[in-house]
């Protein structure tokens, strides 16, 4: 895909030793289309990891997209460089100014805290609502998909009495929605989480419908408003090593973590994981870019609102 992006992003070369198409500004420019544009709100600590791990499935379609980065003003980031939050970041006051064909609200390590002693959370619900007006389509995930519901819906998040870790196999509830066009019956989901949602919680709002949940993991994708806002709990963007480098993480600081299930090759740490879950992350980006964005969003993108 040609990806509009910043040529010096950590992403571009990364992407490029593993063989994914990705167009730099310089190149992107040359193309004589209206490219969509996403802005990504990226909440995690270790931002370009997370950027890596979305432009790589943004990457994977025909269509030209132009990419922004937002960052929150009431929080500084303490795990990216300062520089590289300057280069490539822009507040969002900046950002509130235009119009997006799509948005995509990373997690957070906020699970412990309640929604109103995040320091952020202020800012958060300025973003929440400028969403709904600015945005055609907006992908949260999950400690943004937990807030957005909680914002939007009133629905709390539920403690578990231990953390959903693991890769976990998911059913398709709705199997004519365009979002699961060419899923198998079964897919797999990286999940890393010590909170949930209550199905009775989000069955008893009508604008809310489940499209997708787990035996184990429970309730995964939730839609809204005709496909304007999808609600994941689980991380389909995760690389192969991500709950790798977690659970070694918690290991070295002493916390009670147990090994991440349905993972490594014969359940061995030093065997590596099996990575099954790729191909339907690589889909389910695919659908939401094009029958959810690209097909849906005015062609005049000053004519998206809520």
């Amino acid at each position: 895909m040609p990806l509009n992006i910043p040529s010096e992003l950590p992403a571009v070369s990364l992407l490029r030793e593993e063989n994914i198409f990705v167009k730099s500004t310089e190149e992107a420019s040359a193309q004589d289309v209206r490219p969509l544009k996403i802005v990504i709100l990226n909440l995690m600590p270790i931002k370009i990891t997370t950027e890596t791990d979305l432009i790589r499935l943004l990457s994977n379609t025909p269509l030209q997209i132009e990419v922004d980065l937002m960052q929150l003003e009431s929080h500084q980031s303490t795990h990216t460089p300062v520089e590289h939050m300057m280069a490539f970041y822009k507040k969002f006051s900046e950002l509130k100014k235009h119009k997006y064909d799509g948005m995509i609200i990373t997690g957070a390590p906020l699970e412990n805290f309640e929604y109103e002693e995040v320091d952020y959370w202020e800012e958060m619900k300025q973003v929440f609502d400028w969403a709904r007006t600015n945005v055609y389509s907006t992908l949260y995930v999950c400690w943004g998909a937990f807030a957005g519901l909680y914002y939007y819906y009133g629905i709390p998040k539920l403690r578990l009495d231990e953390k959903c870790f693991g890769i976990f196999s998911h059913k398709v509830n709705d199997r004519h929605n365009p979002i699961f066009r060419g899923f198998d019956d079964e897919f797999f989901v990286p999940h890393s989480r010590h909170i949930c949602l209550g199905k009775s919680d989000v069955e008893a709002v009508k604008d809310l419908t489940i499209l997708s949940e787990s035996d184990k993991a429970g309730v995964y994708m939730i839609s809204a408003r005709g496909g304007r806002e999808f609600y994941l709990t689980g991380h389909p963007e995760y690389a192969p090593d991500t709950l790798h480098n977690e659970y070694m993480r918690d290991l070295g600081k002493g916390l009670p973590i147990a090994m991440p299930e349905n993972y490594y090759v014969d359940n061995k740490v030093e065997n590596g994981p099996k990575v099954t879950w790729r191909s339907h992350a690589n889909l389910f980006y695919n659908n939401w870019i094009n029958y959810f964005v690209y097909q849906l969003t005015p062609y005049d993108i000053e004519q998206v609102h809520g």
